[in-house]
């Protein structure tokens, strides 16, 4: 496997060996200008939180993806707590749908090119609807919802050729959170984007298909139990057992108990 990028351009922090970088939703978003500007290699983020930190204790190969990431913003309070007490001014959290909204919103006068990957057919033309309707001068480049299941070489190549040939300058991608970032560091040097972001449950949120947390159980932690209340079948496990697992891997790292890598 390569060697993760060198972190040198910004502060950052480790949780049980995932990279965390110190950065807001402004700073994250002038560094995707920054690099749909100079159209350079291609970049993506990771915006993870618990969950994909605790699935990195399970996976070496999906530690070393965080890892690989330009950018691993803290969506997740957790996260915030923890760089707060490692001294960094990390004040809220990265949260993807807030940072997908507000850069399609601050960006819209810019001309870039959004294409959107990921979830179902229907669920990318209600996302594209939505947005349109509240941003009428939205470049959406295109949209695909990729087949659940094994994919074959010859169909990846082809959605490969076919983003490519939309000529985006960002692809938002909205899978589960193993899924979506593992596909970004697999795609990157196939594909001709600036920028990928791995955006998770955002698509259903901004499409109002799934409802979000009110702000002040998002900004507090509690975001995981109104998820957990809305979707208990799909979600017990993430939040209970996943959520345990983080607590207690996280109080023997900061004890000094075990030390991860």
């Amino acid at each position: 496997m390569p060697k993760p990028p060198e972190n040198t351009r910004r502060s950052s922090f480790h949780v049980l060996g995932v990279r965390v970088d110190a950065v807001q939703i402004p700073d994250t978003i002038a560094q995707m200008e920054e690099w749909i500007r100079e159209r350079g290699k291609g970049h993506y983020i990771a915006v993870t939180g618990m969950h994909g930190v605790t699935e990195a204790q399970h996976d070496d190969g999906f530690k070393h993806v965080l890892n690989s990431a330009d950018l691993v913003v803290p969506d997740g309070m957790p996260l915030v707590w923890l760089g707060r007490l490692r001294g960094f001014p990390v004040r809220r959290r990265v949260y993807g749908p807030e940072l997908m909204m507000t850069f399609c919103q601050e960006m819209a006068s810019k001309g870039y090119r959004h294409f959107f990957f990921g979830g179902t057919t229907d669920l990318a033309k209600k996302l594209s609807e939505s947005l349109r309707r509240r941003i009428p001068s939205l470049q959406i480049a295109g949209t695909f919802s990729p087949p659940f299941g094994h994919v074959t070489p010859e169909e990846d190549e082809a959605t490969v050729a076919m983003i490519n040939a939309t000529k985006p300058d960002i692809v938002w991608v909205g899978l589960s959170e193993i899924k979506q970032d593992t596909w970004m560091y697999e795609h990157l040097g196939k594909l001709n984007v600036p920028v990928l972001v791995g955006i998770g449950a955002a698509f259903d949120f901004l499409a109002g298909t799934k409802l979000q947390a009110p702000e002040w159980m998002r900004e507090n932690g509690l975001e995981w139990l109104f998820r957990l209340l809305q979707e208990p079948q799909r979600l017990w496990r993430r939040y209970l057992v996943y959520g345990t697992q983080f607590a207690f891997c996280v109080l023997l790292e900061l004890s000094g108990l075990r030390r991860f890598e």
